[in-house]
């Protein structure tokens, strides 16, 4: 628990202390989000954000990587255990970048999307994907019966990986919305593999996963002191997807996997708010025969704001409703441990 906590403070702390840099420089390279119709702000505000978010989430992995690398046994033990952990941050510093460039040239919605399937695609090189899921049996959790996906596998983890990334981008509308979203759902998958570890007796992979969902709340939390309402720069793109990408490979390597009984709702309700907005706005387009990819000021936290609600009352009401799933899906999973 020491390691999980130091691991926490070194990436808020990284975060914190780089941002107002990242800040100068996205302005003098003219990274600006511009006020228009869809967005709430009313000033220019500076993006990339997300390499801020990225450098507090790298310091905090290093540093547990580093501490469980001085407990393993062997070099060869240590990087058969953390190459899941390896490749999704390499795969994630791809999404980064892409997004970056994004927050710079706008790309259209259908190399955004190549690009999160692509990289959905190549995580699973290094181990990441849903081998399978459990299904009750006449309805009853305690009698699930594992069902391996087969080939379908690939691409049903690389849309997994596309729909969390793309969906924590898509809530990214408000000052401090995405931030403190992803942190919940950070510090959820950590509390579940913390539990995992201790009633599973299973150390690995959920150390791991621990300490890289505690990377990514600290890195979160850090950069919310500056985007918070009203805020002073916004992870942007690159950042918002970076969290979804990160978050939604440590939900295929621990929940899909370790909660065998109620293992395909407890990813959903951890990414439950970003996911019911997603599913809405597909819902409200393909019914006004709009492209599902279009975007729209109809979004939850648009619709809060229509009937009054201030920015800040507006976020903080959606944290609640994320905390609110967050609990539930650790208290499933909790209850599928035993």
């Amino acid at each position: 628990m020491k390691t999980i906590t130091v691991v926490f403070i070194l990436a808020l702390l990284t975060t914190y202390l780089l941002t107002p840099h990242v800040r100068r420089w996205a302005i003098r390279c003219g990274v600006m989000d511009l006020p228009d119709a869809r967005r709430v702000h009313t000033e220019p505000i500076p993006r990339w954000g997300g390499i801020a978010i990225y450098a507090g989430v790298v310091v905090g992995m290093l540093a547990g990587l580093f501490r469980l690398y001085l407990l393993s046994p062997s070099d060869a033990v240590f990087l058969s255990r953390a190459a899941q952990f390896i490749g999704l941050l390499l795969v994630g510093t791809g999404v980064l970048l892409v997004g970056m460039i994004d927050d710079k040239r706008p790309l259209s919605a259908w190399v955004q999307m190549g690009v999160l399937l692509l990289a959905g695609l190549i995580v699973q090189l290094f181990g990441v994907q849903i081998e399978g899921i459990s299904v009750p049996l006449g309805g009853k959790f305690d009698q699930a019966r594992w069902m391996p996906l087969g080939i379908w596998a690939v691409p049903i983890t690389a849309f997994w990986m596309f729909v969390i990334s793309k969906t924590m981008d898509t809530i990214d509308g408000l000052d401090g919305l995405a931030a403190g979203v992803s942190a919940i759902a950070a510090f959820a998958l950590a509390l579940m593999a913390l539990q995992a570890a201790d009633l599973l007796d299973q150390p690995y992979p959920n150390w791991l996963i621990a300490i890289t969902a505690a990377a990514i709340a600290g890195a979160a939390g850090g950069f919310l002191r500056y985007n918070f309402n009203p805020a002073r720069i916004f992870m942007g793109t690159g950042g918002a997807q970076f969290l979804g990408f990160m978050l939604g490979g440590l939900s295929v390597i621990g929940a899909f996997k370790t909660a065998t009984a109620f293992a395909i709702f407890i990813p959903i309700l951890v990414f439950g708010l970003p996911l019911l907005d997603a599913g809405l706005a597909v819902v409200r387009r393909a019914l006004a025969g709009q492209p599902i990819h279009m975007p729209d000021k109809k979004h939850i936290h648009h619709q809060l704001l229509e009937r009054g609600l201030t920015q800040r009352q507006t976020v903080l009401l959606l944290y609640g409703v994320a905390v609110v799933m967050a609990v539930m899906a650790i208290w499933l999973f909790r209850r599928a441990l035993g």
